[in-house]
């Protein structure tokens, strides 16, 4: 777990873990000291230390700091620039679901899209660096896999930007001739001072994301002391600590100067600001538009503006294509509303009110008390500062003045007494009736010769916008949301073709709608797009599941059993017509290596590879210089299938289409050549012509069948036994029957022979045993999943340099992986976020490890197998149990990488040694500890070959 230490408004700290249902475990909150302004390195020290205080932990800080990894949010600002969200923080402004994603959820806030690029970059961080430093008023985004984090004290990320951006933010200056080296930074600099820079430095815009060692925190908490009553003085992070830092810093401070730096451009990189009232829309409106292809959006809403976002609200009279730049979140808008452009509505209650709202003028509605409100309209571009007697202080768009003479109200009476700017004047009125509320902002923003409406104005409580945020009632504002969403939560399920119902994260809409007590939506109509239609049955599951009603086993199977019928009619439209291709006294001999799944397992797996593509680079390999399975096929004058097993010992003689049928038991030692021989055309589903009986069909065939199988291999292997063997016999049954398929068909209907046997599955493992050497595959969304290979080559794998560094261990341990799969692919149906970021992720591993060994890296491709590991951790945890926890904990420290292949929990142990010398530790430490009887090393090399068919 990476600690989140956050620094929010006051009175959003005493309230956050309760509204946000948030771990006190995982997450610390605290705001600056009132009244004082301590900057971004003296609210750093102060978070720090006030976290180290709740905790009791009296040991050294040097000790504390180096216990664990966290992230420090500094969110706590007044946020004058976007009021609308000043009361319950701005971290937490709720964000519509982008249109192109899939598995985000419908309550989103800020805070949910900036964690996931945090943790990850706090996971790759060396150990030597501990503390990581954001703003809480950005959005920063990256798709593309992080660049290696070098050992320094700091490490800031930056972004290649146009310079004009670049003047608004701080900057990284780097000489040309050493890029990743800081050379001294700039805040806001002027664009001539980036021009004259240009010729010999390279720059990057500050993001706020810095990462500290414990030395640099320590001297940053050192600087920012000061004499004042908390020990502490305004310090910036960026302008003071960072202008100390680099080879020519602009400030000489012999500690920090000596501090070591490392810039990083953020590959990929995005970076949205949510500071101000027009950033709210902007930056929403650039993130929804990322994407464009038609394709790649789930929904068919097609908007009258892309500049409008509606969220958790009641919209009882529909927006136009002359509203543009729209924002309305929290919030009742009812048929007497008339809102034109520019606009920003937030919190507003149930009402009729006749509301007109002008051009650029936003509303917000803010819970007080039990039962009370406080009407706050403003600006779209007011910034709430300025002296509240100053001519050039605005509110509303206009000067405060007008706004007071426009409607008859002496300001410097009304308001004597006050002074200060415009924040802390209290312009804003309190009242306890729906109908008062109404008519107050009438008045407000767009009536001011309405006199009820003036005189409720003077003799209200007023409060300012500081008072405002100090004293709202944020449990009353996250209630009326959630009221809110939960209608809405009916409207997008029941207009699903229209809405992002379906691409959300339904895990979560589950535990709302069991929690909330919201009707559940019906099955889809056949007509409905097969995705959606298992989507739905996996949701309601859920949540039935949720309820404590057993009726979620009839959807999850319902779920399952669609997208068997989705990939089974990827092929069942062509009927085979099998005819006897070898003579009478011949043998097919088909024969298969195994694989190792290096990098991408799992996102072969349907229904992630149906709408997102997978990556796996995998190896051919065989066992002790054979290829461990093999599946012979002849002729016999008998008009019967006799299914033979070597391995097993077992033999069956099927007569019936039912007996052939029946092929959906689970450890049945016949499954896989029942249902090859089904898809080869013997039975009717998937064979031409019209035969009563097995037997007549056979007698077309022109023989019986006789086919025995050898599986040299243990079973739950973790190497993709049952799929490859699965591919065999479907490449033998090809060259048997004549049926021209070549190894692609053959592995996609071993993709749909899996389905048929209810074990599911993806394609990594066939395709990794039926197609020779090392490779890198890919395919793209869609039920015809054919992959594009690209072969890689095998040098660190074959050389007599590296090739005793690999090593196949059975463990003698085992573990079916239907069960894991049931599990996985459960949370593929619902769009789990967890599932689907950590999926995204193995894709992008899986081309990082792809350019490694094309590299011939070694050191890096062994590695990156360890990482393999670590996410498949992450993906399920059962796959590394404690007995196999045991093994590796005797051997890690003599590798550069390992792995269970599969699914893991138990089978083999891929290892990659440091060397040789330590290959041969590793061997002898495991022969003389092995786990169980049946505990071995087995002799592993490359396949140059694949699958294998020849005849006698």
């Amino acid at each position: 777990m990476i600690r989140k230490l956050l620094s929010l408004p006051p009175n959003l700290v005493e309230s956050f873990h309760d509204l946000e249902n948030a771990s006190r475990e995982e997450w610390f909150c605290t705001s600056d000291p009132v009244g004082s302004k301590l900057g971004s390195g003296g609210g750093t020290a102060w978070l720090l230390e006030s976290c180290r205080k709740e905790e009791n932990n009296y040991t050294e800080r040097k000790t504390w700091l180096a216990a664990e990894k966290r992230i420090l949010l500094h969110a706590g600002g007044q946020s004058r620039r976007l009021p609308g969200y000043a009361p319950s923080g701005k971290i937490l402004t709720p964000v519509p679901v982008f249109r192109w994603e899939r598995g985000q959820r419908l309550g989103q806030k800020l805070l949910d899209l900036q964690l996931p690029l945090y943790e990850r970059i706090m996971k790759m961080a060396p150990d030597s660096l501990h503390t990581l430093i954001a703003s809480g008023d950005v959005y920063i985004r990256s798709e593309k896999a992080l660049q290696p984090i070098p050992e320094a004290d700091v490490v800031c990320y930056g972004l290649w930007v146009e310079p004009s951006l670049a003047t608004h933010h701080g900057v990284f200056v780097s000489d040309r001739k050493h890029p990743d080296a800081l050379d001294f930074m700039l805040q806001k600099p002027s664009l001539d001072e980036l021009g004259a820079l240009a010729k010999t430095h390279l720059f990057l815009m500050d993001i706020g994301i810095w990462i500290l060692s414990d030395r640099a925190v320590e001297l940053l908490m050192k600087r920012s002391e000061g004499e004042g009553e908390y020990g502490l003085k305004y310090y910036d992070l960026y302008s003071d600590f960072g202008r100390a830092l680099g080879c020519n810093p602009s400030v000489k401070d012999p500690e920090l100067n000596s501090l070591s730096v490392a810039i990083l451009p953020l590959q990929g990189g995005e970076f949205y600001h949510y500071g101000t009232s027009k950033e709210l829309i902007s930056s929403t409106l650039s993130v929804q538009n990322l994407v464009r292809d038609q394709r790649e959006i789930m929904h068919r809403k097609v908007k009258p503006n892309p500049a409008m976002f509606v969220q958790n609200s009641i919209m009882k009279k529909p927006l136009t294509a002359e509203n543009e730049n729209i924002w309305i979140e929290n919030s009742y808008v009812g048929t007497g509303w008339k809102i034109s452009r520019n606009n920003i509505l937030t919190g507003i209650p149930a009402n009729d009110w006749q509301l007109s709202v002008p051009p650029g003028i936003c509303v917000d509605v803010i819970p007080l008390r039990d039962k009370g409100w406080v009407a706050r309209p403003y600006g779209l571009n007011d910034a709430f500062k300025g002296d509240l007697f100053h001519a050039e202080t605005h509110w509303m768009g206009k000067p405060v003045a007008d706004w007071f003479s426009a409607r008859e109200i002496d300001l410097s009476t009304t308001m004597s007494g006050q002074t200060g700017d415009l924040q802390s004047a209290p312009l804003f009125p309190y009242c306890e009736s729906i109908e008062q509320l109404g008519m107050l902002l009438r008045w407000m923003i767009c009536e001011p010769q309405l006199e009820e409406g003036k005189t409720l104005w003077l003799n209200a409580p007023r409060l300012s916008a500081d008072e405002i945020s100090a004293s709202a009632n944020l449990s009353r504002l996250y209630a009326q949301r959630t009221l809110f969403r939960q209608e809405n939560w009916v409207q997008l399920a029941s207009n699903y073709e229209r809405s992002v119902f379906y691409q959300l994260n339904l895990a979560d809409a589950a535990g709302e709608f069991a929690k909330g007590g919201i009707p559940l939506p019906p099955p889809l109509p056949e007509d409905a797009t097969l995705l959606n239609r298992m989507h739905n049955h996996m949701f309601r599951a859920r949540t039935l599941r949720l309820l404590g009603d057993n009726q979620y086993i009839t959807d999850e199977k319902a779920s399952f059993s669609l997208l068997r019928e989705g990939l089974v009619g990827s092929i069942s439209e062509t009927k085979q017509e099998p005819r006897l291709n070898v003579y009478s006294d011949q043998i097919v001999w088909g024969r298969s290596p195994v694989r190792i799944d290096l990098a991408g397992g799992w996102t072969d797996t349907p229904p992630f590879c149906l709408y997102s593509g997978g990556n796996v680079v995998n190896m051919a390999i065989e066992l002790n210089g054979q290829p461990p399975l093999q599946v012979y096929i002849k002729p016999s004058k008998t008009f019967q299938i006799v299914l033979r097993s070597i391995d097993l010992g077992a033999m069956e003689i099927i007569t019936t289409y039912d007996e052939l049928s029946d092929f959906s038991k689970v450890g049945s030692p016949f499954s896989i050549p029942k249902a090859a021989l089904s898809l080869a055309g013997f039975v009717p589903q998937f064979g031409q012509g019209n035969y009563s009986t097995l037997e007549e069909r056979l007698k077309a065939f022109g023989s019986g069948i006789e086919v025995t199988l050898l599986a040299a291999i243990p079973a739950g292997s973790g190497l993709g036994t049952s799929s490859v063997l699965a591919a065999t016999v479907l490449g033998a049954v090809n060259d048997f029957c004549g049926l021209a398929w070549d190894k692609n068909e053959i592995c996609r209907r071993t993709l749909v022979l899996e389905q048929l046997l209810t074990t599911g599955g993806g394609w990594q493992d066939q395709f990794g045993g039926v197609l020779q050497g090392v490779k890198l595959l890919q395919t793209g969304r869609g039920f015809d999943q054919l992959p594009l290979v690209r072969w890689l080559p095998d040098f660190i794998f074959s050389s007599p340099e590296y090739k005793p560094c690999h090593l196949l261990y059975y463990t003698g341990i085992t573990r079916t992986a239907k069960g894991i799969l049931a599990e996985i692919v459960s949370s593929m149906f619902l769009n789990s976020t967890e599932h689907l970021d950590l999926l995204q992720e193995m894709k992008l591993h899986a081309l990082d490890t792809y350019e490694a060994i094309q590299r011939g890296n070694f050191t890096e491709v062994a590695t990156l197998v360890g990482k393999t590991w670590q996410q498949n951790k992450a993906l399920d945890s059962g796959t590394n149990p404690p007995a196999i926890e045991a093994i590796i904990n005797q051997i890690k420290d003599y590798t550069l990488g390992y792995k269970l292949p599969g699914a893991g929990g138990g089978g083999y142990l891929y290892m990659i040694a440091k060397d040789p010398v330590a290959a041969s530790r590793i061997k002898e430490i495991l022969v003389q500890n092995p786990p169980n009887a049946n505990a071995r090393f087995v002799d592993m090399s490359l396949s140059d070959k694949g699958l294998q068919i020849s005849r006698s």
